[in-house]
């Protein structure tokens, strides 16, 4: 049976040199100043640092460039296109047309993710971007399972679903925190603030911590739970859904190694065995638990919840 590629987000180089030997087959990598929600800052040197690494592993390495771009840096895309080229990256994830655009100039051999966030939402889009020349589509984290098996049922690319991490709920262009404190008086830096574990709005009324953070992209605010569906595989498996994102922001490096692991456990067992899958998915659902941070509740998000029309 086919076996979904594993595709984790690393904080640093040496980071990444972890997930490869814990069993990730890919990795999303990338700067802020082009790519969204990171769970590291790579810069260029990173970039050429983390391909040998690759291909030391047999790993590959997606470069994110899921910002919406203003004109003031449309100009930039295509040398960073043409560098992403030299280093034979194995695909830009994009959302915003400018980069479609850039790399059918710059390099159009280049392999494209599209990545919006939440407009992939039916098959039709999907297959309309891969005509485009998108070879996966990335599906938004508001659809089900029924949904997601339907349109990997009628895709003409590769689906990609993350299985585990947090998902954002916002993002403003505005730096609403920096707003906010100089309103109150006070100044804090944007890179003060960049990947900063402390930061929460917290609903009384639900008891909810959303964590929030500010960068060169704006304010994001993020879901106040983990999605983890890692005793729940089964049914993309034998639609054939193409990769599985273990999303790992805001997160210690630690901790998404070891989620890794255990995904790649459960993942091999799916496909190989499936009564031992079985057997041992609670047991994986709950050394997960375990390690799962008091504030970062786990739930299946969207995957179970009924459709509306």
């Amino acid at each position: 049976m086919k076996k979904p590629e594993l595709l984790v987000t690393p904080t640093s180089v040496a980071h990444m040199e972890q997930l490869a030997q814990a069993g990730a087959n890919a990795v999303m990598i990338g700067e802020q100043r082009y790519g969204l929600r990171l769970a590291g800052e790579f810069s260029r040197q990173d970039i050429i640092d983390a391909m040998h690494v690759a291909r030391k592993y047999d790993v590959r390495v997606y470069v994110a460039m899921n910002a919406l771009f203003h004109n003031d840096k449309v100009d930039e895309l295509s040398d960073y296109v043409r560098f992403l080229s030299e280093q034979q990256v194995d695909a830009i994830v994009f959302g915003d047309p400018a980069v479609l655009m850039t790399v059918r100039e710059v390099a159009p051999h280049m392999k494209l993710h599209w990545n919006t966030e939440t407009t992939a939402t039916n098959w039709y889009a999907c297959n309309y971007w891969g005509r485009k020349g998108a070879k996966r589509a990335v599906l938004a984290r508001e659809l089900n399972m029924e949904e997601i098996i339907d349109i990997k049922n009628h895709a003409e690319v590769e689906i990609e679903v993350q299985v585990h991490g947090m998902t954002c709920m916002f993002q403003s262009k505005r730096s609403l925190i920096g707003n906010y404190f100089e309103y109150q008086g006070k100044f804090m830096e944007v890179q003060q603030m960049k990947y900063a574990k402390g930061l929460f709005l917290y609903d009384k009324e639900r008891d909810n911590k959303y964590p929030i953070f500010e960068d060169e992209n704006g304010t994001h605010i993020m879901s106040p739970n983990d999605i983890c569906i890692i005793d729940e595989l089964e049914d993309m498996i034998d639609a054939g859904v193409d990769s599985f994102k273990i999303d790992g922001v805001l997160h210690e490096p630690e901790y998404i190694t070891e989620v890794t692991k255990l995904y790649r456990r459960a993942i091999d067992l799916c496909a190989e065995n499936r009564e031992q899958y079985e057997e041992e998915k609670g047991e994986l659902l709950a050394r997960i638990e375990a390690i799962q941070p008091t504030h970062r509740p786990l739930d299946t998000g969207f995957f179970f919840k009924e459709t509306v029309y």
